[in-house]
């Protein structure tokens, strides 16, 4: 269900969430062919920040509300055939 670049940007991701951060130099040399260097920053800066609010509520014992309990987000048609 996910594109080539998304799939790397969710493994780097996920590597980006544990403890120790390890990220191998063939993973980012990957991301670096796809994305320019302000791009990676954004990227990289965005999922740090995600894994900091998500350390800071459950430090909290933050909760989801359930807003979205059940609910799903449509794709647009055509969404799933993007590079």
């Amino acid at each position: 269900m996910f594109s080539p670049t998304e799939k790397l940007v969710l493994e780097y991701a996920t590597l980006m969430t544990r403890t120790p951060v390890e990220v191998p130099d063939a993973l980012f040399a990957q991301l670096r062919e796809i994305f320019n260097e302000p791009q990676m920053v954004e990227l990289t800066a965005t999922i740090a920040w995600e894994n900091y609010r998500a350390r800071f509520d459950h430090a909290f014992g933050i909760e989801g509300e359930g807003f979205s309990e059940g609910a799903f987000c449509a794709l647009p048609v055509g969404a799933a055939h993007r590079p």
